[in-house]
């Protein structure tokens, strides 16, 4: 590291940051001084296309991140999510608020249909439009009157324009779109606007993955702000993050992808720590806009994580140097020079909070250590501390305990470790329930909620979410079309592993022993394919074979695959080079294929 440093100057180091959540305080905060001393601004990380879609559309609409709280609603829309196989302690709480007739309406917008539409109403959806939906619904609320005049007229700008601009939206042509009727759109519409609380609750990547994720973002907070569905208990609420110890290091320099997207790296004075990774690939074999040449991975798996698997284990391959520090000999670990062992959550202590923006649920408690770390592995502080010591910044890196690390993390929250190891071992809110909502404080520019965004315009993009159709469709490239006549959408998530993860544990393998695509049984039917054949999957990037399930559950002409596998890669079917715009997100929603019998 240090001669790379020497020859090719810092940033030619990047340093990834997978498996954010619980630890993400270690994993991100470690890597994140690690690289400040070492003087790269390369960190790259999980929300290169995960999620910070969401908090960059959020953010510049209200000027910061409110968040879901669908259990105290009284009507919601789920778009893209299974709550039975993810985000199951919400989900819980959903069903124990509908079971109590609280929870009155529940809208499930999803090429699939999933558990909990058998609860309420299923729009079938084609993938990849969910944008062009929420601007016909935004079409018949506006148009009918429906919206919230009194919070509207208070609380925002750009209104007008929006009312204009929704005109094009109509239901009708909305429906040759969506393939959602056009009645339906104007249901939906009006029971989200006439039964308040009511809240939009989307799935982790269901509208971030895509050409336009960060409008079709954008256009789901309008949906909230025009029906005055904003700081009330059951709507869209401020949570305030808890306040942990900082471990960043100022930046000197730019990280790779902040040319093509930079409002993904600085808006309003605001710095994301975090360059885009979707530019890795080609920094490390173009070398533009410089060379990378060493990398570093902590708690991530981006050779089967990231899209277009080929071309980033490609660039991994020429790197001069590569070290992953992991538990296990992942994909990555594979093609590493170097494997620093982690040791598991059982084998240090850390805080262990809950990732308010993704859960609304302000807790944190103690992560206990249950045995020592085995045979060589270390915590990951410990690594990344070990080896700052050895290039010389002992200074930025003084603890030497887990102890010592979770006093520093806590130390601005007024929480202590003796409170929650002796008082509240259980864990505590850090919060309280009625601070949630803050009505009327938006940290924006105008000081309003901003209906019609300035700083997009102002940065060559749309201030209004347009709907874009998806590169890959029978509208956008026929030609294509023709030859994979088929909608492919990935990332299917399976309640027994977490993305690329617990493969190895052999009780959940049992229970889910290999990878299963979904297709309906009439589009089976028409290629030659049954129930529990091994099935091709093919597109213009590559192909992986995998079994199939056959289900009446998922519309027709859609191909639905599970993301994580190595033996089947979904990223081998998908790619780096189509990007939404704004954010760097690409396309892995909405996509084409055709399927065959292996």
């Amino acid at each position: 590291l240090k001669k790379l440093k020497e020859e090719h100057g810092a940033r030619a180091l990047a340093v990834y940051s997978g498996s954010l959540g619980t630890e993400n305080i270690e994993l991100a905060g470690f890597a994140q001084r690690f690289r400040g001393v070492y003087g790269t601004p390369n960190l790259l990380s999980v929300e290169g296309n995960c999620f910070r879609s969401r908090i960059m559309a959020r953010q510049m609409t209200f000027g910061g991140y409110p968040i879901e709280e669908p259990w105290k609603s009284k009507c919601i829309l789920v778009w893209g999510q299974n709550m039975d196989n993810s985000r199951q302690t919400i989900g819980q709480k959903v069903y124990e608020a509908i079971d109590a007739g609280t929870l009155e309406t529940v809208v499930v917008i999803d090429p699939r249909r999933i558990p909990m539409a058998d609860k309420g109403i299923h729009i079938k959806i084609r993938p990849g439009t969910d944008t062009a939906l929420m601007l016909a619904m935004m079409n018949v609320i506006i148009g009918e009157g429906l919206y919230d005049k009194e919070f509207v007229e208070k609380n925002t700008i750009g209104f007008d324009m929006l009312a204009q601009h929704v005109k094009q939206y109509t239901p009708e042509e909305v429906e040759k779109i969506t393939w959602v009727p056009a009645d339906d759109i104007r249901k939906i519409a009006r029971l989200f606007a006439t039964n308040k609380p009511a809240a939009n609750v989307p799935g982790t990547c269901s509208i971030d993955q895509h050409i336009n994720g960060f409008q079709g973002n954008r256009a789901m907070a309008l949906l909230q702000i025009i029906t005055g569905n904003v700081d009330i208990p059951g709507s869209w609420v401020s949570l305030p993050f808890i306040r942990l110890g900082d471990l960043r290091v100022p930046e000197v320099d730019e990280p790779v992808g902040a040319e093509e997207h930079p409002l993904f790296r600085r808006f309003w004075g605001r710095t994301s720590p975090y360059g885009q990774q979707m530019l890795f690939a080609d920094a490390v074999l173009t070398g533009k806009p410089y060379p990378l040449k060493a990398l570093i991975v902590n708690g991530g798996n981006p050779a089967v994580t990231l899209p277009d698997s080929k071309r980033v284990q490609e660039a991994m391959k020429k790197l001069d140097f590569m070290v992953v520090m992991d538990l296990f000999m992942t994909d990555t670990a594979k093609l590493a020079d170097m494997v620093l062992p982690a040791c598991s959550f059982m084998e240090k202590a850390g805080v262990g909070y809950v990732y308010g923006v993704n859960t609304g649920i302000p807790y944190v408690l103690l992560r206990k250590k249950i045995v020592d770390p085995i045979g060589e592995s270390w915590a990951d502080w410990k690594i990344w501390t070990e080896l700052g010591r050895r290039m010389g910044y002992g200074e930025y890196f003084p603890w030497n305990t887990d102890e010592e690390v979770i006093d520093f993390f806590l130390k601005p929250s007024g929480l202590t470790r003796e409170l929650l190891e002796k008082d509240h071992p259980e864990g505590v809110f850090y919060i309280d329930d009625d601070k949630k909502y803050l009505s009327g404080e938006y940290r924006t520019p105008s000081g309003k909620i901003e209906i019609y965004s300035e700083t997009l315009k102002e940065n060559g993009y749309d201030p209004l979410p347009l709907y874009i159709e998806p590169t890959q469709s029978p509208v956008s490239s026929p030609e294509l079309a023709k030859k994979y006549p088929l909608i492919l959408t990935t990332g299917t998530r399976i309640p027994q592993y977490t993305h690329s993860q617990l493969r190895n544990v052999p009780s959940l393998r049992k229970e889910a022993p290999e990878p299963i695509a979904e297709v309906n049984p009439k589009t089976a039917a028409k290629y030659g394919v049954a129930d529990g054949d091994m099935m091709v999957v093919e597109n213009h990037m590559d192909q992986i074979t995998l079994k199939v399930h056959t289900t009446e559950d998922l519309h027709e002409g859609i191909v639905s695959i599970p993301h994580g596998w190595s033996e089947a890669n979904a990223n081998l079917l998908t790619s780096l080079d189509v990007r939404d715009p704004v954010t760097g997100y690409t396309e892995m929603k909405a996509l084409l294929c055709k399927i065959r019998k292996a």
